[in-house]
C-alpha cells in the first residue's frame, strides 16, 4: 500500500544566516523558500511517505498560479480575470519539484527506491475560476475554465516532462459545491490530461453524495476523497464503487479539519474498512487535504500515523 500527501504543508520562509545566504541576499539572489522546502520533503519523508509534495510553501493553491497567467491579477489578494487567459509567462512549479526531488535523492543517498517520488500538483481550472472574479472579457465562468485548462496544461507538460513524477495531481475542491458545471469540468481535466505519460488524479473534497457518480466518469487514474472528515463519502464509495473499479483510490484517512493528532484506533478501523473493500494495491493513503494550517509538530505526528498503521499491511 502506497502513501503520499495531498499537498500542503505547514512551513515559513527562512531569513538567511550564513554568510553565503546573506551574501546572495545582499544581491537578490537568495531564496527564502528553499529552506522550507527542504524541510518539508525531509518531515514527509522521515515520517515514512511514500509519493511526497514539494510542500507548496510559496503561497495559497490560487495565486500561487493566477499570478504568472496572463489576464489574471491579484488585487488585495483576490483573482481578478481581466482580459483573456493567455500561456503562463514562466514554468511555476519546476524549480520547486525539481529541487524537492533532489532532496529526497539525498535522503536515500542517492537512490530512491522505485516505489517512492514525488507529484507534481496544480489547482484545477473549475476551482480558480470559480474563485476569482470576472471583470471583464468573459461572459460566463465556463469560457474562462475551459481557455484557464489550456493554460495549464502547459505547466502540467513541462512537469510531465521536466520534472518525471510519479503522477500528477489537479486539485478541484470546488467540484463538490454543486456550483460548477460537471460537464464543462470534464472538459477541461480533459484538456489538462491528454498526452500526459504519467497517471493523472484529481483531489475533491467535501460532501460527495451528490457528485460522485458523475467524478467517477472523469477521465482520470486516481480520484482522491476525504473520508475522515466526511464519513458519509465511505458509504457513497460503497454504494458506487463499481463506478470506479479501473481507478485507484487516493484514501483520505487523516481529519485534516482538526488540528490535533487523529485517533489511533479510529483511523486504523477507517484504513482496515478500505482496504476490505477497495483492496490495499487500489489505495493511496494521505489526509483528507493539505495540512498547511496544523502546527508542524502535529502535521508530522498525523502523517507518521498514518504510516505506522500503512506498514502493517
Amino acid at each position: 500500500m502506497i502513501s503520499t500527501v495531498v499537498g500542503s504543508f505547514p512551513a515559513e520562509k527562512k531569513e538567511p544566516s550564513s554568510f553565503k545566504d546573506k551574501l546572495l541576499n545582499s544581491f537578490g539572489k537568495y531564496d527564502p523558500f528553499k529552506e522550507a522546502i527542504k524541510e518539508c520533503v525531509i518531515a514527509q519523508l522521515d515520517a515514512g511517505v511514500d509519493i511526497i509534495s514539494d510542500g507548496q510553501v510559496r503561497g495559497d493553491m490560487l495565486s500561487s498560479f493566477t499570478r504568472y497567467i496572463p489576464g489574471m491579477k491579484l488585487e488585495e489578494g483576490n483573482t481578478v480575470i481581466f482580459s483573456k487567459i493567455r500561456k503562463p509567462t514562466k514554468e511555476i512549479s519546476i524549480n520547486d519539484l525539481k529541487y524537492a526531488k533532489g532532496v529526497m535523492k539525498d535522503y536515500f543517498n542517492g537512490n530512491i527506491p522505485p516505489e517512492k517520488g514525488i507529484k507534481g500538483i496544480i489547482t484545477g481550472p473549475s476551482t480558480i475560476v470559480h474563485s476569482s472574479s470576472i471583470e471583464s472579457f468573459y461572459k460566463n465562468k465556463e469560457d474562462a475554465i475551459i481557455d484557464l485548462a489550456y493554460s495549464l496544461k502547459e505547466e502540467v507538460m513541462a512537469i510531465d516532462k521536466k520534472v518525471k513524477p510519479k503522477y500528477i495531481q489537479i486539485d478541484e475542491p470546488f467540484l463538490s459545491t454543486g456550483m460548477v458545471d460537471l460537464k464543462i469540468a470534464k472538459k477541461a481535466i480533459d484538456i489538462v490530461g491528454e498526452d500526459l505519460t504519467v497517471p493523472l488524479a484529481m483531489h475533491v473534497c467535501g460532501n460527495l453524495k451528490n457528485v460522485f457518480e458523475q467524478l467517477a466518469n472523469f477521465n482520470v487514474d486516481i480520484l482522491d476523497c476525504e473520508f475522515a472528515g466526511n464519513d458519509v463519502n465511505f458509504n457513497v464509495l460503497k454504494d458506487n464503487l463499481f463506478l470506479v473499479n479501473n481507478k485507484k483510490i487516493g484514501f483520505g484517512c487523516l481529519d485534516t479539519s482538526l488540528n490535533e493528532v487523529d485517533s489511533f484506533d479510529k483511523t486504523s478501523e477507517l484504513i482496515s474498512n478500505g482496504v476490505e473493500l477497495l483492496g490495499k494495491d487500489n489505495i493511496l493513503l494521505d489526509p483528507d487535504c493539505g495540512l498547511r494550517r496544523a502546527p508542524k509538530d502535529v502535521a508530522f505526528k498525523k502523517l507518521k500515523l498514518m504510516n505506522d498503521i500503512k506498514d502493517k499491511y
